[in-house]
């Protein structure tokens, strides 16, 4: 046991034992400012602890004192002397502690909070405190934590040091409100509230209470050691801080300046900020200019007046180069859209050209007999009867496959001719082949493919070729077509007695019937009755080298006319 309480004394500031080890420490303090003449703040021995003549804490002091030593308040109400503070050498009113502290009579002390009588207390570890006695009612003043009455001890000392008056626990007039701190004009000219807040509350109620002074023509200024209190900026606030070197606390958060472009943070001590404040050096302001990292955006920051005016003036330069750059913009895109006009003229005639060569080829190739290359596209090129239907349905032009397939101006594609001859669309044409007169042509037709693939992959093709690419782009469609069904969706086999076979080969039909073995050749393939329109399963063979014609409307089957225009 004594090993573990040497090792708990010996615990350092800011360990597991933080709070005791503050407490414990605390009175020792208190006692070394009290025999000290009151002046400039002390530096204790610690890098990360503030002690001044109020007493600053750092944000992981304890909130409480250890439970045991009963809510503590550290100031009361004397009848004769006014208002005394516990932790001031001479009270604040020029007396000694001996005169409150284990007198008889007991020193007239009251709360000015319940005013319930109140009693001077040294705690077991030499803290001075005033205890309400007992029977007193829950009292707001005697649970105020030992954080919040030292930042309040501290602003009030900056104010006084600032050059105002400085009053601790001033109510409004009409008693709505109650200020921690508050600091007025010797002249009288003005009264700002300084004001602790250390535990959290919302957006809406720190701007009511704002609000609520504002009504009476005081001001309010909120002030936070946490680190990132959610409430910072929604009122004039700033985060206060210990500085490095500096023998006081400091504005660390919500002082800027505007310099260059944006924002910057101002360093400046407590003292420093509230004497800006009370002389109106700065002001609240809500920038319009987002403050850059690693600064939080506020609604609303201290500066300079000549600040504001340097947002301002930046703001509206901005605002001119911006007007400048979109008429330049605009400008340019006149002078582009305006030779995009004179190549789209130029584009016009070329295609016209190119359209009506590619009708005279079409009326010179329907003088002859329709070629193999005509017949393939017929049957084998999947999709054409798709892409005809719908040319009629959806753009109105009822059209055939034109004669001239094979010509390679349609770049690998099938000519979809109306009935005067002329072409009106390209059915599935290969990019890499389009190139010389098929450019042009392809240029102002419609063209068709197979499926939404095929369209993507022609575009996609001409996007990396750009030198054959029209200026506004290909005019692209694709034709639904209907999925067949396959081995693997259909689920049945034919158990026809005298099956009627037709076997699917690269997109055709051939006549097929049972075998008793099947070819090395037709394995990749399969068979499906016509009659059940099941699969076949077992052996078959091919019976045909010509494929079954599809069967094709009348209009399909015309031979188109010949007649000249």
């Amino acid at each position: 046991m004594v090993r573990k309480r040497a090792t708990y004394r010996s615990q350092p500031l800011g360990g597991p034992h933080d709070a005791v080890a503050v407490v414990r420490l605390l009175p020792e303090r208190l006692a070394e400012m009290a025999a000290t003449v009151p002046g400039p703040p002390q530096i204790s021995k610690q890098p990360d602890r503030v002690l001044m003549r109020c007493q600053w804490h750092p944000p992981h002091w304890p909130s409480r004192l250890p439970s045991q030593e009963g809510p503590m308040a550290f100031r009361a109400v004397h009848a004769q002397w006014g208002t005394v503070f516990a932790h001031l050498p001479d009270l604040g009113c020029g007396r000694s502690w001996d005169q409150v502290w284990k007198v008889s009579p007991p020193a007239p002390l009251t709360c000015d909070e319940c005013g319930h009588g109140m009693f001077a207390k040294t705690s077991r570890t030499g803290l001075r405190f005033f205890a309400h006695a007992p029977g007193a009612p829950t009292c707001a003043l005697g649970l105020e934590s030992v954080a919040h009455h030292l930042l309040k001890l501290e602003l009030a000392t900056a104010a006084r040091d600032a050059g105002a008056h400085a009053e601790l626990e001033t109510r409004g007039p009409d008693g709505t409100w109650r200020a921690d701190v508050l600091a007025t004009d010797p002249a009288g000219t003005w009264k700002t509230a300084l004001e602790a807040q250390l535990a959290p509350i919302t957006d809406a109620d720190i701007t009511a209470r704002t609000e609520k002074m504002r009504a009476d023509r005081v001001a309010a200024i909120w002030f936070s050691d946490r680190p990132r209190p959610p409430w910072l900026g929604t009122v004039p606030s700033v985060r206060v801080a210990p500085s490095d070197g500096e023998k006081r606390l400091a504005v660390v958060e919500g002082l800027v300046k505007f310099a260059g472009r944006g924002w910057k943070p101002v360093p400046a001590s407590l003292t420093e900020f509230l004497g800006w404040v009370f002389s109106d050096r700065i002001v609240p302001h809500s920038p319009r200019t987002p403050l850059s990292y690693p600064q939080r955006s506020l609604t609303t920051v201290w500066t300079a007046p000549q600040y504001i005016t340097a947002e301002t003036v930046h703001l509206e330069e901005e605002e001119q180069r911006q007007r400048l750059y979109e008429a330049r913009i605009e400008a340019l895109r006149r002078e582009k859209e305006k030779r995009r006009e004179q190549i789209r003229a130029r584009n016009a005639v070329t295609r016209a050209k190119a359209l009506v060569e590619a009708t005279a080829a079409e009326r010179a190739a329907r003088t002859r007999p329709p070629g193999r290359l005509w017949q393939v596209a017929r049957v084998f090129r999947r999709g054409v009867d798709q892409a005809l239907a719908k040319l009629a349905e959806e753009y109105g032009v009822t059209a055939t496959v034109g004669y001239s397939t094979g010509d390679p101006r349609y770049a690998g594609g099938v000519p979809l001719v109306g009935e005067d001859g002329a072409p009106v669309a390209v059915f599935d044409p290969d990019p890499n082949r389009v190139r010389g007169e098929a450019f042009l042509l392809l240029a102002g037709l419609l063209l068709m493919f197979p499926s939404k693939a095929d369209q993507r992959r022609f575009e996609n093709a001409s996007n990396i070729k750009k030198k054959h690419r029209p200026i506004d782009g290909y005019r692209t469609d694709f034709a639904e077509i209907p999925v067949e069904p396959s081995c693997a969706s259909n689920t049945r086999s034919c158990t026809c007695t005298t099956p009627q076979l037709v076997a699917k080969i690269q997109n055709a039909e051939y006549s097929a019937e049972p075998s008793e073995r099947m070819a090395p050749a037709a394995a990749p393939f399969r068979a499906e009755c016509r009659t059940c329109g099941s699969r076949y399963d077992k052996p078959w063979r091919r019976t045909s080298n010509t494929p079954i014609p599809r069967q094709q409307t009348p209009a399909a089957n015309a031979r188109p006319s010949t007649a000249s225009t």
